[in-house]
């Protein structure tokens, strides 16, 4: 409804031009200029696609950290090809000044500790300009300039790298490069190639009970009773059973592999000859079970319920010289280095401890892990290097320096670690898992790459070990099977310091 004021303001306005029209409406012409200078709009183009630039490296690795496609092996190959496509155009391009595809990878002062480890300073972003050549692409050199290798044929010279008389598309260079060999792109089967039923098998994370001798023999610990696996037959032999109220919670082999020692639940640890198949020695000390054992020559070390770890001399009549207090829960981890006289201890107080034979308190104490220690490996490969894997909370393969005591590298698996292993012939660390992938995986030290993972368990996997030519390994789970994977290729035999009559010199 108008009001009196809009009515007078109308009444003028029709007075003051009594002709006029309403003016229709008119569209508003946009002025536009033409050049012949094209000047293109990027904003809507994908360089990286058109061009084929290079991925910028934190972006690769988060892309392949994680692959777990099954045509893993055609994917090394697209790269592989790539790699050679890439080469030879920049050998196309600028001859025999070609530039390095890869950052320089200097390490700097202040990664000292990972340059101990033998990592290497992940390669720098490629954001930054690229750089010009040094060779002048318009100079031009004549054949007789530069020396080239010749043929005679019927009595006339020829030069056999001239491009005149070549029939290939690509310069002799660019030739050799792809009739050089390349690397034999390794394939990792799937596909467990033997699976064991192991009936009994116990479904319990605090637990050791699978091992694999020097001598080829695996020893399993089921129920009551120890069993013997022979590689090179494939016999079984049943080794040892324990008392009516009483299981096996650990079996560990020495390390020339005629002697195996068993843990059992009421915390005694016995010592059996597995040729022999009879008891050497019972020793006591805990109050609670064994669940886990580590020999180191002659020393074998045992942790406990208890909380408490034993050093035991098999030589000397008592049953232990030194008991270790540190952990506030049970003991389920004990791992001997390779060099050093460092043993490594996890929790499930969620500690890690290294120490050595001569101390009763700890070296170092890692406190870093927010669930129960029970997987830990030393690097056979680089000294002082240890590896260790927390549970269900926590799910990060954690790597230490224990010559500096600082903590070098970590990643998050995304499932419960129940096992490590580190591959004697390559530098490639073996996890096992539990909740929820129930799966083995394989990483590359130290970039931490995924290899592959191997799937088939249906229940956590708890139990990992190799084969002592560093090639097979075996893994154990609930659901009472026990597999065997070829991963890795062949290695240099292992150096063993210790002899058997050094051991047990009494028991001859």
């Amino acid at each position: 409804m108008a009001t009196d004021e809009d009515t007078v303001r109308s009444t003028s306005t029709s007075a003051q031009l009594p002709y006029q029209r309403n003016p229709s409406p008119q569209r508003k012409r946009i002025r536009v200029s033409y050049s012949d200078r094209y000047i293109p709009n990027r904003e809507s183009v994908n360089l990286q696609a058109g061009f084929s630039l290079k991925p910028d490296s934190s972006a690769t690795v988060e892309r392949t950290t994680n692959r777990l496609t099954e045509n893993e092996l055609d994917i090394q190959r697209i790269e592989e090809a790539n790699r050679t496509f890439s080469d030879v155009l920049r050998s196309e391009l600028f001859g025999d000044d070609v530039p390095s595809s890869e950052p320089s990878r200097t390490p700097s002062s202040s990664n000292s500790d990972m340059v101990s480890a033998g990592s290497v300073t992940p390669p720098r972003s490629h954001t930054s300009a690229p750089s010009t050549p040094s060779r002048n692409l318009f100079t031009f050199m004549s054949s007789s300039a530069r020396k080239t290798p010749t043929r005679q044929i019927g009595g006339a010279t020829l030069d056999v790298e001239n491009e005149v008389f070549s029939l290939s598309p690509v310069r002799f260079h660019s030739q050799k490069m792809l009739l050089s060999p390349r690397k034999q792109l390794r394939s990792i089967s799937k596909v467990p190639f033997r699976v064991l039923d192991a009936p009994e098998l116990a479904d319990d994370f605090y637990l050791n009970l699978v091992d694999w001798s020097s001598t080829n023999v695996l020893g399993v610990g089921l129920a009551r009773a120890v069993y013997l696996w022979n590689s090179f037959t494939g016999s079984v032999n049943k080794l040892c059973q324990l008392g009516e109220h009483d299981l096996v919670t650990s079996v560990a082999w020495l390390q020339e592999g005629k002697y195996i020692a068993v843990g059992s639940h009421r915390g005694v640890v016995q010592i059996w000859d597995a040729e022999a198949q009879r008891k050497l020695r019972t020793m006591d000390g805990h109050t609670s079970r064994a669940g886990s054992l580590a020999w180191h020559g002659h020393i074998l070390s045992s942790g406990s319920r208890d909380k408490t770890i034993l050093l035991r001399d098999v030589r000397a009549p008592g049953s232990y010289f030194r008991r270790l207090t540190g952990h506030k829960q049970e003991i389920c981890g004990l791992k001997w280095s390779y060099e050093d006289d460092k043993l490594a201890s996890g929790g499930n107080d969620n500690k890690l401890f290294v120490w050595n034979s001569t101390s009763e308190s700890p070296l170092l104490k890692f406190t870093e892990h927010v669930a129960a220690v029970k997987a830990i490996a030393w690097s056979p490969h680089q000294r002082g290097i240890l590896a260790s894997g927390g549970g269900t909370a926590d799910q990060r393969i954690k790597f230490w320096n224990t010559m500096t005591g600082r903590q070098i590298n970590e990643i998050d698996t995304g499932s419960q670690i129940c096992n490590l292993v580190w591959s004697k012939n390559s530098n490639e660390v073996v996890s096992a898992h539990g909740y929820s992938q129930n799966q083995i995986a394989i990483w590359k030290y130290p970039s931490m790459r995924q290899v592959t993972a191997l799937t088939g368990h249906t229940c956590r996997v708890l139990y990992l070990a190799i084969s002592p030519d560093g090639q097979t390994i075996v893994s154990g789970a609930g659901d009472e099977t026990l597999r065997f994977w070829n991963v890795f290729g062949k290695g240099r035999p292992e150096y063993r310091e210790v002899t058997l009559l050094d051991v047990v010199p009494q028991l001859r």
